[in-house]
């Protein structure tokens, strides 16, 4: 099948559940957006497991998506968002951006937030200081030709963070993201909906909520967030959307 055409036919069927959500369609049953916090375009971090945490009250979350946008699975994320009337922050790859420009597009139209996550998703560290920074404005590049706009914010790639990007990023007034916690959808024996949801309620439960770190580009999960949504909501947790002015 020609990806363009999946893309463009998940394009069409998510920008209409975003339509559907935005009028109201999900119902007091959903999990909805309690709030929006906007942060500036200026250099900050955030992410309690590297940096300060984000100013949340208990019981809030952000929900954030690494690694896509992925024509087989980043539509799938966007409709089970939908259902639920809930906003998230995408940190994309820029050679999926590249690759897939509407599909990145879709996602902000949906009325998410975007940011970028190196352009390969290679270890930062392992290369060389201009390697690094080749790395960083290819992807700065690409985000660019597909939102029209400079990125806000960047995740470093397995939050591996180097002195010469996290420089770079200061210099352009990029913030970056950490995170608070994960539901660890990376590792091959947690890709079961059941311990992913089972994760996530662990992880809430030592924390009491935080910046949540996921994979749109990943296949289980993508399948398991209706019931991670759904986790979120039975145990009374509110989510807040960020964005940048």
């Amino acid at each position: 099948m020609n990806k363009n055409w999946l893309a463009m036919t998940a394009i069409g069927a998510l920008l209409g559940a975003s339509a559907l959500a935005s009028a109201g369609e999900c119902g007091p049953d959903a999990l909805g957006t309690e709030r929006t916090l906007t942060l500036k375009r200026e250099y900050a971090a955030y992410g309690k497991t590297q940096h300060e945490s984000l100013p949340l009250k208990k019981g809030e979350v952000v929900l954030t998506f690494d690694d896509g946008p992925r024509v087989e699975t980043t539509p799938l994320v966007l409709k089970a968002l939908a259902d639920q009337c809930a906003k998230a922050s995408f940190f994309m790859v820029g050679n999926n951006i590249a690759a897939h420009p509407d599909l990145a597009r879709a996602v902000m139209q949906a009325g998410h937030s975007t940011g970028i996550h190196s352009y390969t998703h290679a270890h930062q560290g392992a290369m060389s200081p201009a390697d690094q920074l080749a790395d960083l404005k290819k992807t700065e590049d690409a985000y660019l030709a597909a939102f029209g706009t400079p990125t806000p914010a960047y995740r470093f790639p397995f939050l591996e963070e180097t002195p010469t990007l996290l420089a770079a990023l200061k210099a352009a007034g990029t913030t970056v993201m950490s995170v608070d916690l994960g539901i660890e959808d990376w590792e091959p024996n947690e890709q079961q909906p059941d311990r992913l949801a089972a994760r996530l309620a662990e992880h809430l439960q030592a924390s009491g909520g935080g910046i949540i770190l996921m994979h749109d580009a990943n296949a289980p999960t993508a399948a398991a967030l209706p019931l991670l949504l759904k986790v979120l909501k039975d145990k009374g947790y509110k989510v807040v959307h960020l964005e940048w002015q």
